[in-house]
């Protein structure tokens, strides 16, 4: 991504990192109806409980809540329609099989304006179990003391 330097985060998946070990990461474009391109750019978009998808020799985002467009009365779309992906053909043959593996999931981490196009990153993620986010947030506290620690020695 060391190209679209002109890029602005709308939307990001908090949970994502939280619930998902995320393995690798791909950039994708999606096919979108007007009304829903002005509700994005106005950051009306919600990923929270959003998944990618392979069907076929395509991908889909599942669950991708985007909020109808205020000024727009009779050509509105459905908020959690399913929405193609845009993805190069070896992109899909390599992620379907990686998808398939057991506890495999796509999941969607932004979404992102990159050269006034919207662009979503996808993570190939795999379930934490409980005990793997109590570790996660033990290590976190445990260097937030270490660097309250040193913080309060350089003065």
């Amino acid at each position: 991504m060391g190209k679209n330097k002109e890029k602005k985060i709308i939307a990001i998946n908090k949970k994502a990192r939280y619930e998902y070990f995320i393995k690798e990461t791909l950039e994708a474009g999606i096919v979108l109806l007007g009304t829903e391109v002005k509700s994005i750019r106005q950051g009306r978009i919600n990923l929270k409980e959003s998944y990618a998808k392979v069907e076929g020799n395509e991908v889909f985002l599942f669950n991708c809540h985007i909020s109808p467009y205020n000024h727009s009365f009779f050509q509105n779309h459905e908020p959690t329609r399913k929405r193609k992906l845009l993805l190069k053909k070896r992109e899909i043959k390599k992620f379907i099989g990686k998808s398939l593996e057991k506890g495999n999931t796509l999941i969607p981490l932004q979404v992102y304006l990159a050269k006034n196009l919207i662009k979503i990153e996808l993570g190939l993620g795999q379930g934490k179990k409980l005990y793997d986010k109590r570790e996660v947030l033990k290590s976190k506290e445990e260097q937030r003391w270490i660097d309250r620690a040193l913080k309060i020695k350089n003065r």
